[in-house]
């Protein structure tokens, strides 16, 4: 069995030894998955009663966004300094956005609270990945990996489902409420397991890194979700934004090769076999995430469906991912090569969004053609996440890992923010000050016709993922055991 004090994973791991293991990180990792979705089903009836449906994106892009702009500290923290501490660290956090989000009683706090939630989920989903990582070898990781991938799977797509019951049947702020007994179990679980003493005696840490990082996702994400009926695409104050942007960027890279501990790793993220996979997980979480956001409020203004059947509606989705990642483990598993799978899987999709867009809308049909959608993007996230992990080794494993949550967060906050502000900006007569009552009696074709030009515009996008896929590196996972 695995030294736990030592962390090596040069060893073969039993069965029973990974699953205690797994155990252990569950349920941060479903905390991190469910809470990106949660709200799906629920943000009509939350609109309802708080308004201000100019901000109804903002529950997920809020949460998104913090994610993205905290992931990488805690992968450069936790590589320094106990991962499993820092784990707890961002349970806290999450618990402490929990409650402000169900004491809510306005549209402004409640995104308040969700970015704060946010700013804890950065930590749960990498720093959990980290740990499994730190006790598992790349050649057994494939084996395993359909946990992870059927966990993400259940949690982002389940959240829709869980929290349609939960609306229907209760109110939205028990979404809220139940995460905090679930952050006191996990908290107690996490102190079982023992702690690395940091090898870095003492860390410079990278101040000027972590406040432009943070302020440059900001600036992005905005232009992305004000554009189009905050103000014109064409428009000076648009240029102004995304020229904000474009020079932060440029300093922010600066700074970064400049700086001694940087918390992004530049010299792995340009390397073609990290930055290909990373750019397929930012494509496919663009893809996933504005699919499980915007499907749910398409059956329910579109055909009239209440938030737990528009949520049941979902469960093809699911299990169409759970099977491509299941599938995608037992292939790597059995010829260790990677490179394939998400092409073909992506293309899948990419056909499975066409028809979306191209067939006449039918709920039992828009559930079907969801299993495809759900078979190819499920196909992503474990190859892409084995094939980093190994390529960067156990040296880097933390950073590496909380790159691939990074590319993740950052694609999910683009894909819903671009979706979101492509079907406002095509319902005619939308503006900032619409309510949920506006669309419900806007005219059905209007509704179908934006939301169907929006699948078109994803299955751009999941075709765009598949030739990028196509254009990695052909590697061998077993090869690169030596570096563990």
């Amino acid at each position: 069995m695995l030294n736990s004090q030592s962390g090596t994973a040069s060893q073969l791991v039993s069965k029973k030894y990974f699953l205690h293991i797994f155990s252990i990180v569950f349920l941060p990792m479903l905390l991190a998955a469910v809470d990106q979705t949660l709200l799906a089903t629920a943000t009509p009836s939350i609109v309802n009663e708080l308004g201000g449906m100019h901000l109804s994106s903002w529950i997920i892009i809020g949460y998104l966004l913090a994610t993205a702009a905290s992931v990488p500290i805690y992968g450069w923290l936790g590589d320094r300094f106990s991962r499993r501490n820092m784990l707890i660290v961002a349970l806290i956090v999450f618990s402490l956005g929990s409650i402000i989000s169900a004491l809510a009683q306005s549209m402004s706090v409640l995104v308040l609270g969700r970015i704060i939630q946010g700013l804890g989920g950065g930590g749960l989903m990498s720093l959990s990945q980290a740990l499994i990582g730190e006790f598992v070898p790349p050649r057994q990781r494939a084996r395993f990996q359909g946990y992870f991938a059927s966990l993400f799977a259940v949690a982002s797509i389940g959240g829709p489902v869980i929290g349609g019951f939960v609306v229907t049947y209760l109110s939205w702020q028990w979404l809220f409420w139940v995460n905090i007994p679930i952050v006191i179990f996990a908290i107690s679980r996490l102190r079982s397991l023992p702690t690395e003493k940091s090898t870095h005696n003492k860390v410079d840490i990278d101040w000027t890194g972590l406040i432009l990082f943070p302020i440059m996702m900001t600036t992005l994400i905005y232009w992305l979700t004000a554009g189009g009926h905050g103000f014109a695409w064409l428009s000076l104050q648009s240029a102004i934004i995304i020229g904000t942007f474009v020079l932060l960027t440029m300093v922010f890279l600066i700074q970064q090769k400049k700086v001694r501990h940087s918390f992004l790793p530049l010299t792995l993220l340009y390397k073609k076999e990290i930055y290909i996979p990373l750019t397929s997980t930012f494509l496919f979480a663009a893809c996933l995430f504005a699919l499980i956001f915007f499907l749910p409020i398409y059956l329910q203004i579109g055909f009239g469906a209440n938030a737990s059947t528009s949520g049941l509606l979902l469960l093809p989705l699911t299990i169409g991912s759970i099977t491509g990642a299941y599938t995608t483990g037992k292939i790597i598993h059995k010829t260790g090569v990677p490179k394939w799978i998400p092409v073909i899987g992506m293309s899948i999709t990419t056909v499975a969004f066409l028809l979306l867009g191209l067939l006449p809308p039918v709920p039992a049909l828009i559930a079907g053609l969801g299993f495809f959608c759900g078979i190819g993007l499920g196909t992503v996230m474990p190859s892409t996440q084995l094939l980093i992990q190994s390529l960067a080794g156990k040296a880097n494993l933390g950073r590496i890992t909380s790159m691939a949550s990074l590319s993740r967060s950052l694609g999910a906050s683009m894909g819903t923010a671009l979706f979101g502000a492509l079907i406002y900006a095509l319902i005619p007569n939308f503006s900032d000050n619409s309510s949920i009552e506006f669309l419900l009696n806007s005219p059905r074709e209007h509704i179908i016709n934006a939301f169907q030009i929006g699948f078109l515009v994803a299955a751009i996008i999941a075709f765009c993922c598949a030739i990028n896929a196509a254009l990695a590196p052909r590697i061998s996972l077993y090869d690169l055991e030596d570096k563990w």
